[in-house]
This record gives C-alpha cells, structure tokens and sequence, in this order.
C-alpha cells in the first residue's frame, strides 16, 4: 500500500513537470516526454491545453520558448483573422527601445490577464445555461440578448480595471521621473481619478 501510494505521488509529480522540447538545427522540435518529432501545430495544442513547457536550443541549451510562441503567434496572424491591426503592431514595434517599453509590456501583460479573469467570471456565471453541442446562430443571438446586462457590467469592470492599472503605471512613472529630477512637474492627469 505504501509503494504504490508512493508510485502515485510520483507519477503526480511527474505530469507535474514542465515538459521540455529541443529545437535542433534541422528547425525540427522534439518533444523529450515522447521521444518524437512534433510540430507548430502540436506546440500550438499544448498551450491551448495549458501544459506547461520550455523549448530549448539543442546545441546550445538556451531557452528559446518565445521565439516558438512568436512563431505560432506569426502563424496565426497570417492565416485566418488577425487579432492585431497593422496600427496597433506599429504601435508596440515603436515602444521597443523606448524608455516606456518595460511598462507598456507590464501594461499589456496585467490587461490581459484582467480580460481572462472577466472571460472566467462570464463562463462561469454562464455555466449551464446552455449545451454549447447545439449551440446555432439564433440560438447564439437569444443568448446574448439575455447575457447583454451581465456581459455589459463584466465589460465595465474590465475597463475600470484597465484604467486603474494605467493610472497606477502613470503614478509609478511620475515617482520614478521625481526621484530622478526632483521638482518635476510630472505627466497631465497622473493624480486624477
């Protein structure tokens, strides 16, 4: 009883661990847990899984995670429908170098998130209200009819969220342009709520 409570925890502890992928020169990845080649694809379904995994140079051992998730991002945006405009992709290449980068990456990063956390609360408040198998386009609509307060007062928070975190990002900037020139007047704005 005791090994095989002891056989359990490992295994637990094992789908626990992050599962690495090799990029070898051959542009080709192989998954370590499998011992196979996989493809984009397959990094693709892990992330929409939600496994965790790092993928690293062969030769160099170096972590190259984002450069995959870039490619499967650049993929995406290819193919399909974009989630970006051509605005907004000039918009972020034009912060990098910028003193604002760090920031408007901590920025985009904590937005999104406050996005997933109001996706989460929708699904959730949303649970069981319908079979999403036999989901048609009216039965769509109707839905959304019925949701439109509720999804409304989801969108507000997330928004209110989101100024919130930009009028923090505008405050910690002003301290850190204080202690650096002290008597700076500071960003327009920066103390109004």
């Amino acid at each position: 009883m005791a090994q095989a409570k002891r056989d359990h925890t490992g295994d637990e502890a094992q789908s626990h661990a992050i599962r690495t992928l090799k990029k070898y020169p051959n542009r080709r990845l192989y998954d370590t847990q499998t011992s196979s080649y996989i493809t984009l694809a397959d990094v693709k379904k892990m992330v929409l899984d939600g496994q965790e995994f790092v993928v690293r140079d062969a030769k160099t051992n170096e972590d190259i995670t984002r450069s995959i998730l870039l490619q499967i991002i650049l993929e995406e945006e290819t193919g399909g429908v974009p989630m970006f405009s051509t605005n907004m992709l000039a918009q972020i290449i034009r912060f990098y170098g910028h003193t604002m980068q760090g920031l408007m990456g901590s920025y985009l990063e904590k937005n999104i998130q406050a996005f997933i956390e109001m996706q989460n609360r929708f699904a959730e408040q949303s649970k069981g209200m319908y079979d999403p198998k036999s989901f048609s386009p009216e039965l769509w609509t109707q839905f959304m009819k019925v949701q439109a307060p509720m999804m409304q007062g989801l969108m507000t928070n997330y928004l209110e969220q989101s100024k919130n975190i930009f009028v923090q990002m505008q405050e910690q900037m002003q301290k850190q342009a204080e202690s650096l020139m002290p008597g700076f007047g500071g960003f327009p704005g920066a103390n109004k709520r």
